[in-house]
């Protein structure tokens, strides 16, 4: 007994004489498990897009209440990473320190500009939230239906604080361009359908159930679905679009630079800043855009000899733009074309990458109650948690402005190599925080887009002249960001300023060019992003070629840039000139 007691005494005893106190690396580790939950619940639809479904059933808060208290939140966060010794950290560690630390830095200084004023363009908003997040819910359980219709429930109450934050922005003269902002109310009224079934949201979230859902159940989900986008979704956004014409759109500023808002040329260049992830000022962009276009140029002169063609490179473009060859004659035949193109290339894929992702990838065309304001196409990203795939998205909307030529390029871009490699594989990076794999810097993941468009001759694709030259036109176009997009904010171009140096450069379609120069107004320094980022990935190639020689291996080159997830241009460059170092 005596034994027994003292064995027992031990027992209580000694855990607590020995509690370890936490390493730095579990005190950082703690901290970006904290910080991920609390991103989640602040963002709920957000989470549900990543696959995390505790929160399908919520909005999240729109309010400028919510927008102070994510910005002491983020002060918050800085302040507790500072509070961890950065040296007692693995090398491992000292990375998602220096990125965690980075972007809660780059949020506060940002925090000081009040973009949630501005939360609706003709390039999206919260008008077209609820069918895209329609398309983008899991629909396996009465559960998941049940969570969609609460958000239903929810959407006046949004539509209500973005209101809200929007007559603030009138007030503060924080609004978009007048000039831009015509087609957004015929935007708003599309989401508004009399027979609530033909709604594409209803199409989207209540037509397709989970094998596991009674008959019963799913006609009952169905009438409720009918009756709340009746009696809730559509009255708000009526709501919505009477505000839009009658007192928002009126009132909109006639300017179209960013430099014309309060502290607007420190709000641009914060901008470039975020989307290049240097410190390039907007003027050396605009510098180095104007020696791309003329470098670029030069390129297309030299592909257009190649076709025989006698007249000049705008005749060439003019061309380009009209011939009936150039143009599919369908949507569908469009929409097949580009499917074609994706399955030439995935066979190709492992020429250049040892690690290609698990995870698949579709393509699908823009849905059209958004297509006629939308980019040429773009990306989706997928969710490991739900099953999602990725998903390319075209536009097949005005067949005449779709050229055959511009299609390989495009989806190179959008899907593979493109986004759908990067992020993909950025996903399968289980061993990362999760403010790793989600991560994404602008000229990293748009450098890498526009870098796997000039892959497309080691893929077994531009095989015609034509096809070349719709790579460089959309390298071109990419150059003619750099000009146009600081030249609008920050000296003086007018739109028309805009249009006519791209159609000047370019054998884009009027059509696409005006959606693209709209697209810069609305949305500044982003555009700059792609030409910063793939012109750093090719420097890197180009050092790793010259100082490799025959020990450059281009599978493990691309394999070394993809395998850390999205980073700063300047880390990029330290670990791929660490890569090099280590293969000589």
């Amino acid at each position: 007994m005596r034994k027994g007691f003292l064995l027992l005494a031990l027992l209580v005893v000694v855990p607590a004489a020995v509690a370890q106190v936490p390493s730095e690396g579990e005190k950082l580790h703690a901290l970006f498990r904290e910080h991920w939950e609390w991103q989640l619940a602040e963002d709920p639809i957000g989470a549900t897009y990543v696959g995390d479904r505790r929160y399908d059933h919520l909005m999240g808060d729109w309010s400028g209440e919510s927008m102070e208290r994510i910005r002491a939140k983020n002060r918050e966060w800085l302040q507790r990473i500072d509070g961890i010794d950065r040296s007692k950290l693995t090398a491992d560690d000292r990375l998602n320190y220096d990125l965690f630390r980075r972007d809660a830095e780059m949020s506060i200084r940002g925090s000081i500009f009040p973009g949630e004023l501005m939360p609706i363009h003709q390039m999206g908003g919260v008008y077209s939230l609820l069918p895209e997040l329609a398309q983008a819910i899991p629909r396996d359980t009465v559960k998941d239906h049940e969570n969609f219709l609460a958000r239903l429930r929810e959407y006046p109450r949004v539509l209500d604080q973005v209101i809200a934050q929007m007559r603030r922005g009138l007030a503060r003269g924080v609004t978009p361009p007048r000039m831009v902002l015509g087609r957004v109310a015929s935007l708003i009224e599309a989401q508004l359908i009399e027979d609530p079934a033909r709604s594409p949201i209803y199409e989207y979230a209540f037509t397709k159930f989970g094998a596991s859902i009674p008959a019963a159940e799913q006609q009952r989900l169905q009438a409720e679905a009918r009756k709340v986008l009746k009696n809730d979704v559509e009255p708000a956004i009526r709501k919505l679009h009477r505000f839009w014409v009658d007192e928002y759109y009126p009132k909109t500023r006639e300017t179209i630079a960013m430099s014309a808002l309060p502290n607007g040329a420190a709000w641009y260049a914060h901008r470039v800043r975020s989307a290049t992830t240097t410190e390039m000022t907007p003027e050396e962009i605009h510098e180095l855009g104007l020696k791309e276009v003329a470098r670029i140029r030069a390129e297309m002169e030299r592909i257009k000899s190649e076709t025989g063609f006698q007249g000049t490179l705008p005749e060439f473009f003019t061309f380009l733009r009209t011939d009936e060859r150039f143009f599919h004659k369908s949507r569908e035949d469009l929409l097949l074309g580009y499917r074609d193109i994706a399955k030439r290339i995935d066979p190709a894929l492992m020429r250049l990458f040892g690690k290609l992702p698990r995870i698949p990838y579709g393509v699908l065309p823009i849905p059209e109650y958004s297509e006629k304001t939308a980019t040429t196409a773009y990306y989706n990203g997928p969710s490991i948690e739900t099953n999602r795939p990725g998903y390319f998205h075209a536009n097949l909307y005005d067949l005449k402005s779709r050229p055959k030529w511009e299609m390989e390029a495009l989806t190179l871009h959008e899907a593979v190599p493109g986004h759908h490699l990067q992020i993909s594989l950025a996903l399968e990076l289980t061993d990362l925080p999760h403010f790793r794999r989600q991560g994404y810097y602008p000229a990293f993941g748009e450098g890498w887009g526009l870098y796997s468009e000039s892959l497309g001759s080691e893929l077994g694709l531009y095989t015609d002249p034509y096809s070349k030259f719709g790579q460089l036109t959309y390298e071109m176009w990419r150059a003619i960001r750099l000009v146009v997009d600081p030249a609008i904010h920050v000296k003086g171009w007018s739109r028309q300023q805009a249009i006519d140096y791209a159609r000047a450069n370019t054998g884009r379609t009027l059509p696409v060019i005006e959606v693209e120069i709209d697209r810069y107004i609305v949305s500044p320094g982003g555009a700059t992003s792609y030409k910063i980022g793939e012109l750093k990935i090719r420097e890197l190639r180009r050092r790793a070629e010259k100082e490799l020689g025959e020990k450059f291996d281009i599978r493990a080159f691309h394999d070394t840039l993809l395998g850390a997830g999205a980073l700063p241009l300047s880390i990029l460059e330290t670990r791929m000139n660490e890569w090099i170092a280590s293969r000589r």
